[in-house]
């Protein structure tokens, strides 16, 4: 589709802590024993789109990346990784490499996602509208346990959080309004010529902002340009492009004027022509139409694709995602983890080793090279490579990476062991994460904690 793709990596992630660290950059974090970025990376292959820019946070964690990338893609697909300055945020890191964007339209992924949901399809909706920008919605996910158990705290419901609220118009195809659930208080301001121009807007808050976007460069690059203050595409960049759609200019904001009311809407005059020009704006008479009745002067569209609601989608940018999607991609979602799975629905690599009257349940997964002692309890859980895991220890609703070591008796409870981490013996945990390389003590019972260095 001649699009170049844009892949934001991020780095460390304070939401992520303990279980990101120097040596494990967010895009490496396992998701059933593979790197999150290998599910971005696949998703955009079987979607043809194989020339790739991954950006990362810190020159260390894009070191990592790149050497993980050398070894996994080389000869699958072109990947150049760039190395951005931290804490910069997904605006200033696309500054920070415009010199790289020479196409003329730009796709851009959150490395973070675990979808079955195609981005060419977005990319797809973009050329159709010849749009500004195109907004990938999905459902909002649930969250929190399947069943009782789990972690998530006392409320074990799987409930979706409201992360957005979206304004659309009645064809669904443009974005009319965005904004997190968190601002909207008792008043919402919604700029006056787009509601002129649209007629009516549906409010929904039921679909979220899926961090995959189709940009066109030339206007990209004029708001990243004419706005150096802004930092956040979704919460800076988006919400700027959308409430100027319909002015001439895009880098001219009086967006205050209009919403107050205090100063001439030269949009009103326009409401019929400017409706045919959003309910229309996919037909070939577009342009005339808007022409005719504007003095020739052009505007931007801001446009959506809903995926279906029957697809997966999650991002990993939460202790709670991580959880989720580990056990999601060995439960539910199984088709994305690329594994084989047994005639008891889970994974057991063929060097594991089990000990005498163990059992691994139904969407579990036990690594390369791990060794379980005898009589012990795997449940809904996954154990990475090279784990020694003691006898009569339970695990349930926990994710253990590479390398850790848990000792006899141990009661492990909607818990993250990273890597090569230790449990003693007898070590109770209910909802902790437990940070590379940190040894727990033995015979403690804990909830609700996290065990890092200071």
């Amino acid at each position: 589709m001649d699009f170049q793709v844009v892949i934001l990596a991020g780095g460390f992630s304070s939401n992520l802590v303990p279980l990101v660290s120097k040596e494990v950059p967010k895009a490496l974090l396992p998701v059933a024993n593979r790197p999150v970025l290998s599910y971005v990376l696949d998703l955009l292959e079987s979607n043809n789109l194989k020339d790739l820019i991954v950006v990362v946070e810190g020159e260390d964690a894009a070191l990592k990346v790149g050497g993980w990338i050398s070894s996994a893609c080389v000869d699958r697909l072109h990947v150049e990784v760039a190395a951005v300055a931290e804490n910069v945020g997904t605006a200033g890191a696309l500054r920070a490499i415009a010199h790289h964007l020479t196409a003329n339209d730009i796709l851009i992924v959150s490395g973070d996602i675990v979808s079955d949901i195609p981005p060419g399809a977005v990319a797809a909706t973009h050329r159709r509208h010849d749009a500004a920008v195109t907004v990938m919605l999905c459902a909002q996910p649930v969250s929190g346990p399947s069943e009782s158990g789990g972690s998530g705290g006392k409320d074990k419901t799987k409930k979706p959080a409201c992360e957005d609220i979206v304004g659309l118009d009645s064809w669904k195809q443009f974005l009319l309004y965005i904004a997190k659930g968190t601002e909207i208080k008792k008043d919402t301001r919604v700029n006056k010529s787009i509601l002129c121009a649209a007629g009516k807007m549906e409010l929904r808050s039921d679909l979220m902002d899926s961090h995959i976007y189709a940009f066109k460069r030339s206007v990209l690059q004029e708001v990243l340009d004419q706005k150096p203050a802004f930092r956040s595409l979704k919460q800076d960049v988006l919400p700027y492009l959308v409430r100027t759609q319909l002015r001439s200019d895009v880098s001219s904001d009086q967006n205050n004027v209009e919403e107050n009311g205090n100063g001439k809407n030269n949009m009103q005059n326009n409401e019929v022509v400017l409706s045919q020009v959003l309910s229309n704006a996919s037909l070939p008479s577009f342009h005339q139409v808007y022409e005719s009745g504007l003095d020739s002067r052009k505007t931007h569209k801001c446009c959506v694709y809903i995926a279906d609601e029957s697809k997966y989608f999650v991002r990993l940018n939460s202790i709670q995602a991580f959880m989720d999607v580990n056990r999601d991609v060995i439960g539910d979602a199984n088709h994305l983890s690329g594994y084989s799975f047994s005639a008891h629905h889970n994974i057991v690599h063929p060097s594991a080793e089990l000990g005498s009257k163990t059992t691994v349940g139904p969407h579990c997964m036990l690594g390369e090279g791990s060794q379980v002692g005898d009589k012990c309890s795997v449940k809904r859980s996954v154990i990475g490579r090279h784990c020694r895991i003691g006898s009569n220890v339970k695990i349930v609703n926990s994710v253990v990476m590479d390398h850790a070591t848990i000792g006899d008796g141990c009661s492990i409870q909607g818990s993250v062991i990273c890597s090569n981490a230790q449990l003693q013996e007898r070590v109770t945990l209910r909802d902790c994460q437990v940070e590379a390389g940190y040894i727990v003590c033995a015979g403690g019972e804990h909830k609700g904690e996290t065990f890092a260095r200071k």
